[in-house]
């Protein structure tokens, strides 16, 4: 599939955001949350790909994604975002909770997930704060603790609590 000036290799329209999807060739290499603007239709194998299994994903908030995913970070980056992913649909767990499973501190946790390049198919909202006062417990999302972003891990929890 050719190329276009685009920024992003797909850009798939999710309720009141979008998902700009990058890749290579074979594989995705990030996800990142835009606000609403004209879907893009796939331009590699792998957009394709990661656009088809989203969309399974919207109707099955469960859903085990199965992309090839091309990831960069430090080994502690590594562990942070696989720690991440054990972590079960409809539930959460707090930053220091994975600081304590990985022997690092809730701060640098925080750091890996502001850092995930996979959100959704890595699900870094379901990490939360301990208590309930840094941004009513929801902690930030994406380097930001406000805004659009937080808006949708406000969505992407309340969705996967009401899905079982």
């Amino acid at each position: 599939m050719p190329k276009s000036d685009s920024l992003f290799d797909a850009v798939l329209r999710i309720d009141f955001f979008c998902l700009g999807l990058r890749s290579d060739a074979r594989n995705l290499t990030e996800i990142t949350f835009l606000p609403l603007q004209e879907e893009e239709k796939p331009r590699s194998e792998a957009a394709f790909a990661a656009v088809q299994q989203l969309r399974q994903w919207l109707d099955q908030p469960d859903f085990v994604f199965t992309l090839p995913l091309v990831t960069t970070g430090s080994a502690f980056r590594q562990r942070v975002w696989k720690a991440i992913s054990a972590i079960t649909c409809g539930e959460t767990r707090t930053y220091g909770d994975l600081a304590a499973q990985l022997g690092s501190s809730a701060r640098a946790v925080g750091g890996a997930c502001g850092d995930n390049p996979f959100p959704i198919v890595v699900p870094c909202h379901r990490v939360v704060a301990a208590t309930p006062g840094f941004n009513r417990g929801l902690g930030g999302f994406a380097h930001s603790s406000g805004g659009l972003h937080l808006d949708i891990k406000r969505w992407l929890l309340e969705r996967e609590r009401h899905h079982g």
